[in-house]
């Protein structure tokens, strides 16, 4: 069995729930329900794993990682734009 495919779909998943959350901080210019600390520390655990991702050649690894980190550091940088 290749469970590469389960990395694929986790990922995904993982990257569309993160959506909603800085689609709505967007649109509502709102942050206040949103821990600054989690949120820095989920970028950072985020990064760690795109490092590990290319250390083992892992494509879901590298591909939904990375859209993860990008969301995440939106999320952050809003955060930090709308106090």
């Amino acid at each position: 069995m290749d469970y590469e495919i389960f990395g694929h779909i986790g990922g995904a998943i993982i990257a569309i729930a993160l959506f909603p959350q800085v689609l709505k901080a967007w649109k509502t210019k709102s942050t206040k329900d949103i821990s600054i600390l989690w949120n820095s520390l989920l970028f950072i655990g985020l990064v760690f794993f795109i490092i590990y991702g290319f250390g083992i050649n892992s494509l879901p690894i590298k591909i939904f990682t990375t859209v993860e980190a990008s969301l995440t550091f939106s999320l952050l940088v809003l955060k930090l734009i709308y106090k």
